[in-house]
């Protein structure tokens, strides 16, 4: 799978992904943060999904209706937890995430909003 890594989501989930073989971007290796809408375009036009702690993003798509190839939104999660919920979610929720899901993590609650079932 093609990801794109927030800044805010961690190199070291990161390098993870890279490890298992997924072509992996980091924001940050573009430079100085150039801003939400920026980096959501980003991810759309290089048909990666977007992996993020920042809510804003559920916002620029469900309210604002921008475009995206997939969201992963762990808000929550806490960085030593990460790479294991990844794991699970890579083993769960990898037909959605392909599809162009909206993968949204809250505690125990894994929330997911396939393409058509967002607006």
């Amino acid at each position: 799978m093609k990801f794109l890594v927030d800044r805010c989501a961690g190199h070291r989930l990161a390098e993870w992904l890279r490890d298992k073989g997924h072509d992996v971007v980091e924001s940050s290796e573009r430079g100085e943060d150039p801003g939400d809408e920026v980096i959501l375009e980003w991810a759309t036009n290089e048909r990666r999904i977007l992996i993020t702690m920042d809510k804003d993003f559920g916002e620029l798509v469900f309210k604002k209706g921008h475009a995206h190839a997939g969201l992963l939104r762990l808000p929550d999660v806490r960085l030593e937890q990460r790479i294991d919920l990844m794991q699970r979610l890579l083993e769960e929720q990898a037909t959605a995430l392909e599809e162009g899901a909206i993968v949204t993590v809250r505690g125990d609650r894994v929330r997911v909003s396939l393409p058509d079932e967002e607006h």
